[in-house]
């Protein structure tokens, strides 16, 4: 096949139009035009008054050698490249041993799905509640005033962090071998729509995902894989440096000497079991800051211009960045286009913040976080944990200013630059729910962090015309941007000095994000199938 990069066309064009831009590209009759695919479409808005759809297409054309040869000179068409995904592996009927995956998130799902894909029956061990059950859980906390269940909410449970997200597909690690094309092909084929393949910024959309978690559940257990919930793992057992095993809560134990860590960047009683066993764990820099929320329409008029509101384009989002004369750099982080600032505690009497959207992305509200970016030098200690000690600490913090509830502390954008409390919520009305406080922020961060963010937000303003108004509604804390520690592991994805024990995902500081820990996974996945096909014995 052929692709063509670079083809520009309005935003309201017809369908055709997309096959006629084709044949006047490559110079050929309709009748030598055989296939069409989108590989990429996405929107170019820099000129307000002339946005384009810009596509990325793949063609299949009569005499595609002659057409490629005739066009060789020109770089936006090329040599269509060879996207399939390759098993590198298949488990042989001999094979005795079960590799756990620990976790069931974006990573650990994919994990499971390629280990048992390849034949190797793995056995997923999950902390929290199967998806179903673990909404009803987290919606109730957010909506009906329910306890906050540890083990059972916007962190822990089937799905992982990424469940109660809008569902973003996209990252910006390098993936010359496709495995993200993989990941999404995986989603559709669980439901998803398959326009997640060629929009640039694809999203599913939180209840859309609790439905693909489920399938993708399903075709792992159809496979030989098994899944067990609440069950949290509390002890390795490791000997000699090989891990041979993992303790459940309720002292259950199982073997395997093959076991991927994909459990999450909250797991902070796992890393600390894994510091005790002596598993090399180092801190790592993460983000710390506040959501900020806008009215979608100032957002799509900033964005769009006179084509706001158009429903093809549906609701903007942004990407900001600030170099601080403090040497900070704030930026925003996880935008949810019309959508809502949750609660994402997992541990009583601590208050962190996360976004999402629903697919229609229609809320009123278009929120992000403001984050400003840490390293283990800003941490109270040089203890490998610290970074969670940091976290735990705002969040209390914020669950005080709170009064002791998990109702969040907000502040009005004016009253933050200005250095004042806030006592009354103005036109832009908070979505957090259970409920919000009316508050002070300044002491929520640490200095350095409310000075850089200060500083920020004027600098957003002149980017996205009424970013800096005053009724913009900072909620606080946001502190789980990323993991505050890594796992390290060498060349063969293997812990540092624990073999076979696998660190994967966000949790051990290898992804950021749904698509790049599926992306993980996968390649987890492999290492731990070439690992096994080593030890296994050998059909006569």
């Amino acid at each position: 096949m052929i692709r063509i990069h670079e083809v520009k066309l309005p935003i309201d064009h017809v369908e055709a139009a997309l096959s006629a831009a084709i044949l006047a590209k490559l110079g050929i009759p309709p009748e030598d035009l055989l296939e069409l695919a989108i590989h990429k479409r996405s929107f170019d808005s820099r000129k307000k008054s002339d946005p384009r759809w810009v596509y990325i297409v793949d063609v299949a054309v009569r005499h595609e050698g002659q057409i490629l040869k005739r066009l060789s000179k020109d770089p936006h068409v090329t040599e269509t490249p060879d996207m399939t995904y390759k098993m590198v592996a298949h488990a042989p009927s001999t094979l005795s041993n079960r590799p756990i995956v620990i976790g069931a998130g974006p990573c650990g799902l994919f994990a499971a799905l390629m280990l048992a894909r390849m034949g190797f029956r793995p056995l997923i061990l999950e902390r929290g509640k199967n998806v179903r059950d673990r909404t009803k859980d987290t919606f109730g906390f957010w909506r009906l005033g329910q306890d906050l269940n540890p083990e059972s909410n916007a962190q822990f449970g089937e799905g992982g962090a990424g469940t109660f997200s809008d569902g973003k597909l996209y990252s910006q690690v390098r993936d010359p071998q496709h495995y993200g094309r993989k990941v999404l092909q995986e989603f559709v084929e669980a439901g998803a729509s398959p326009e997640i393949l060629y929009v640039n910024r694809p999203h599913i959309g939180t209840y859309r995902l609790v439905s693909i978690v489920q399938k993708m559940r399903a075709t792992i257990e159809s496979l030989g894989g098994e899944f067990r919930f609440e069950s949290r793992v509390t002890d390795l057992e490791i000997v000699d440096g090989q891990v041979r095993g993992v303790t459940l809560a309720d002292g259950t134990h199982l073997a395997s000497d093959h076991i991927v860590l994909a459990i999450g960047h909250s797991a902070r009683d796992t890393f600390q079991m894994l510091h005790d066993r002596g598993v090399y764990i180092e801190a790592k820099p993460f983000s710390i800051g506040f959501r900020v929320e806008h009215p979608q329409d100032v957002i799509d008029q900033a964005r769009y211009g006179p084509f706001a509101g158009n429903k093809l384009l549906g609701a903007a989002d942004y990407k900001l960045v600030h170099h601080c004369q403090n040497g900070r750099s704030v930026y925003s982080f996880c935008m949810c286009p019309g959508g809502l600032v949750v609660a994402a505690a997992s541990e009583p009497g601590r208050l962190v913040t996360n976004g999402m959207s629903q697919y229609a992305r229609d809320e009123q509200n278009a929120n992000a976080a403001i984050v400003v970016g840490i390293t283990p030098e800003d941490f109270p200690s040089d203890h490998p944990l610290a970074g969670i000690a940091l976290q735990r600490q705002l969040e209390e913090g914020a669950f005080k200013l709170a009064g002791n509830t998990y109702h969040a502390p907000v502040q009005r954008l004016g009253d933050f630059l200005a250095g004042r409390p806030t006592t009354a919520i103005g036109s832009v009305k908070p979505s957090y729910r259970p409920g919000v406080t009316p508050s002070d922020l300044s002491t929520a961060l640490p200095e350095y962090a409310i000075t850089a963010i200060r500083e920020a937000m004027p600098a957003f303003d002149r980017q996205i015309k009424g970013f800096g108004m005053e009724d913009a509604l900072f909620t606080g804390v946001e502190t789980r941007t990323s993991s505050p520690v890594r796992i390290k592991r060498g060349d063969d994805y293997q812990s540092l000095n624990t073999r076979g024990l696998f660190p994967a995902g966000e949790g051990a500081g290898y992804a950021g994000g749904i698509l790049s820990s599926g992306i993980d996974g996968i390649k987890v996945a492999e290492a731990v199938a070439l690992s096994m096909l080593k030890g296994a014995p050998q059909a006569v």
